[in-house]
């Protein structure tokens, strides 16, 4: 028997019920995810939708990474165990000239925003709009500079019209599309101004009324959030003030009803040109955690969660590297940095399971001498507990409630029943990994690269011809309204012919606040020197009439920290300038007759954009290598998979780099840190920046991130300026990957390892399962080891992307280790 349909008779039952269905959908899906959050708090919790809450969270930076990267990167946040994303508002980026506004690609600030709320997780907004945060300026456009009569963060009111009026339009944009809280969006906190407390002393009283000004401001705005400032300890009400630092489990707020906040639990440091590399140890971040929640803490805020990168020339200081790393949880290409990733993952389990028992009922603590207590919360006939061991150096064994716990020293163990510890700050279990840089694999890539250059065109400043002139120095920020990073100054000296000094070797002396200085005299280079304020002193030889004097000022990213930070100076701003002669005759030319240009003509024919029309101009003659103030482009193939990118500029000086006409930021890979001591890291005690370092004798920075969505399938370009000399050959392109991946791990739990982007585990290089000692590259069998270990570990791992071991005799092995704990050890080639 055959059927036959009419299928446009089908298509017209069909089309009411979808209709229907996709009505109900979107009810649905609009009930779950725009109704209305009520956010309200107490001294003891956040409350949300009536819920009380701890809440963990961590910053991302919105223009430190890509639009492309932000799914992955909230995504990682939140399987790590966060509630919340919290990220600073940058006015500079948003409003580069006066009201003139830009929200587009990785500055759109509305599209991270709905991207954290897809993931099902809070925002924290920080508005300001001030900054800090190592970013150029301080977040504050140059432009406000500029504007006559203007004081910046004080009680004037042409500065604070333009902080209004700026405020006024996050605030309404945010509104507009429904993000905050109140409306159904993901923003329950919002924050104005920004470590204003730390400085408010220097302002006087106009520094009182304009904090008080900021938080009338903001609490007109009416956003139906509550409001928060940073390190501001007369913060009032009904702002809350939170506090940021290594840790802050001491911190009280300002009034009993105010939750203890944290804004920023600083993961690590900055890194800047010329100084190592700091790291804060996974142990230390975890026991600041734990402490702060032993002591009643609310909210606690990871700065950063994911560092990510300053793209372009917006990195502040001034000195502070393009990366922004900042040995955070996720590192600068959004990689999980193992085994801070995962150890704060288990911190956070944790601490949610007493969720409850934190918010509610009572407090009580046991001391038990010599830095060790326990914390004891209590609701509702349950009880969750923490015991804490603040000695810098001794472990302790306490006795409580009838059992005995090891905690050692520096570390919170965690007990969710006050019985069983589910959790040690000092006992890391996470697999530690050791990233590889891999050498771009393309198809039909050369084993190095080809490149083509072209000279910077000095010729027109060597001879002194600028676009203005005025007698006297002028400041370099004030003159280039930060538009490029250099600045060239110009003057001449006329040497009479019956004059004793033509022919005799002088002084040329130059006085200026940085950050980078090139001199040249008749054409001729003649010196380089930079530091944030310095003194430049060169011998020169001067001819009879005429003489050129040009100096090229650059700058490394502007001051964004301190009382009148906007007050800094660049260049050779008053100088003086000075030619010293026999006897110490000085010719004082400070008031000469002063010719300017801003930037480099390469910088003015965009020699970095493939839409240039000076784009075919480039030698492809014998490369010089080297030389200064020389531009060099190539081309490549995007390295195959998934995995980061970034380009090598071992063999380069110092300058600004472009892939497809996307600034990749400023390098200085010739800036090496001293060579002294990057000595062992111990995580117990007081961490602060100078403690856990590495990169002793190597470039401050070496690789340079080249986010994904930046390349393309087929060819494409890289362009250098190179100012002080490199050598381009042997810049590669390089992907970054786990390659090494070890774990130590104590019986009774599982050890975990993978590797990254579909490799696999190639080789077991260490496994023992007793009492091995060491650490991730130096480990070594101890006094007593289970003979089987390693081959059973090599069965488990050898030719798997990820493998589990539980740790115990039944699968590793009788170890003869007697009653000791026993561990696992394991360190893996990926």
């Amino acid at each position: 028997m055959s059927i036959i349909v009419n299928q446009d008779k089908v298509m017209k039952m069909v089309a009411p019920l979808k209709a229907l269905f996709l009505s109900l959908l979107f009810s649905f899906i609009c009930i779950s995810l725009c109704s209305a959050t009520d956010v309200s708090y107490d001294g003891r919790a956040i409350i949300i939708n009536g819920e009380r809450r701890v809440l963990l969270s961590g910053s991302i930076h919105y223009p430190r990474s890509t639009a492309e990267m932000w799914p992955d990167l909230v995504q990682k946040a939140k399987e790590g165990g966060l509630d919340a994303i919290e990220t600073y508002v940058f006015w500079d980026i948003h409003e580069p000239r006066r009201r003139e506004y830009n929200f587009e690609e990785n500055h759109d600030l509305i599209r991270f925003i709905k991207t954290v709320q897809q993931a099902g997780l809070y925002v924290i907004l920080r508005i300001g709009p001030y900054v800090c945060a190592e970013w150029n300026y301080g977040g504050f456009p140059v432009w406000l500079h500029q504007i006559p009569g203007i004081q910046i963060r004080t009680d004037n009111q042409i500065y604070k019209d333009e902080m209004q009026n700026f405020t006024t339009l996050i605030v309404n944009m945010v509104r507009q599309e429904k993000l905050l809280a109140p409306q159904g969006g993901p923003i329950i906190l919002t924050q104005i101004e920004n470590e204003y407390g730390n400085v408010q002393w220097a302002y006087g009283e106009a520094g009182k009324r304009y904090m008080q000004w900021c938080a009338n401001m903001a609490v007109a705005l009416d956003v139906g959030v509550p409001w928060i400032m940073c390190q501001q300890n007369d913060a009032p009400q009904p702002l809350i003030n939170t506090c940021n630092g290594f840790y802050c489990d001491s911190f009280k707020p300002n009034n009993p009803n105010s939750p203890k906040m944290w804004t920023e639990n600083w993961t690590g440091w900055f890194n800047k040109w010329g100084q190592k590399n700091p790291h804060r140890p996974a142990e230390d971040v975890a026991y600041a955690v734990a402490r702060f929640f032993q002591e009643g803490g609310t909210l606690q805020n990871y700065y950063m969660y994911h560092g990510g990168t300053n793209f372009g020339r917006t990195s502040g200081g001034p000195y502070v590297t393009t990366s922004y790393d900042y040995d955070a949880p996720l590192d600068e290409y959004g990689n999980l940095r193992q085994p801070k990733w995962g150890h704060l993952k288990q911190l956070h389990a944790a601490l949610k399971s007493m969720e409850k028992v934190l918010t509610h009922g009572d407090v009580t603590t046991t001391d038990f001498g010599s830095g060790t207590k326990a914390t004891i919360y209590t609701a509702d006939g349950t009880s969750g507990c923490f015991l804490s061991n603040t000695n810098n150096w001794n472990d302790a064994n306490v006795t409580f409630q009838g059992n005995e716990y090891f905690v050692p020293a520096w570390s919170v163990s965690i007990l969710p029943d006050c019985k069983q510890e589910v959790y040690n700050t000092a006992k890391v279990s996470t697999q530690t990994s050791i990233m590889a840089m891999i050498p771009n694999k393309a198809e039909d890539e050369p084993a190095q690269l080809n490149w083509a250059w072209r000279g910077e065109k000095i010729k027109d400043t060597l001879n002194g011809k600028g676009s203005y002139a005025a007698q006297q120095l002028l400041d370099q920020i004030k003159v280039t309204g930060d538009s490029s990073d250099y600045l060239w100054y110009m003057t001449n000296v006329k040497i009479n012919k019956n004059s004793a000094v033509w022919g005799k070797q002088m002084t040329l002396r130059v006085n200026t606040t940085g950050h980078a200085l090139r001199a040249f005299v008749n054409g001729k280079h003649v010196a380089s020197q930079h530091g944030y304020s310095f003194l430049l002193e060169v011998p020169v030889t001067l001819k009879r009439q005429t003489n050129q004097i040009t100096l090229l000022s650059a700058t490394v990213g502007l001051g964004n920290y301190g009382a009148f930070f906007d007050l800094q100076t660049a260049g050779i701003v008053g100088g003086p300038v000075q030619l010293i002669g026999e006897g110490n005759t000085t010719m004082d030319l400070s008031s000469n007759k002063w010719s300017y240009k801003i930037g480099l003509n390469g910088e003015q024919q965009q020699l970095y954009s493939e839409n240039s029309r000076h784009v075919f101009k480039w030698s492809t003659d014998e490369l010089r290598i080297n030389r200064m103030m020389t531009w060099y482009k190539t081309t490549f193939k995007a390295p195959l998979g998934e995995e980061a990118v970034v380009v090598d500029l071992q063999g380069m000086g110092k300058g600004q780099a472009w892939v497809n006409g996307q600034s990749l930021g400023r390098y200085w890979t010739n800036f090496t840190a001293p060579d002294d001591w990057c000595g062992k890291c111990d995580y117990r005690g007081q961490y602060d920046e100078r403690k856990c370092l590495t990169g002793c004798g190597q470039p401050s920075q070496r690789w340079y991130h080249v986010p994904r969505s930046f390349l393309r399938s087929g060819i494409n370009t890289l362009i250098l300026f190179e100012e002080v000399g490199g050598n381009p050959t042997q810049v590669t392109f390089q992907t970054v990957t786990v390659g090494t991946a070890c774990a130590n791990v104590y019986e009774g739990s599982a050890l975990e390892l993978s590797c990254q982007g579909g490799r696999t585990i190639s080789q077991i290089q260490f496994a023992s399962y007793g009492n091995p000692q060491g650490t991730c590259g130096s480990f070594q069998k101890g006094t007593c080891e289970a003979n089987t270990a390693f081959s059973a570990v090599q069965k488990a791992c050898v030719g798997k992307t990820s493998c589990s071991i539980n740790v115990s005799e039944d699968v590793l092995g009788s170890s003869g280790c007697g009653n000791i704990t026993k561990r696992l050890a394991v360190q893996a080639t990926c």
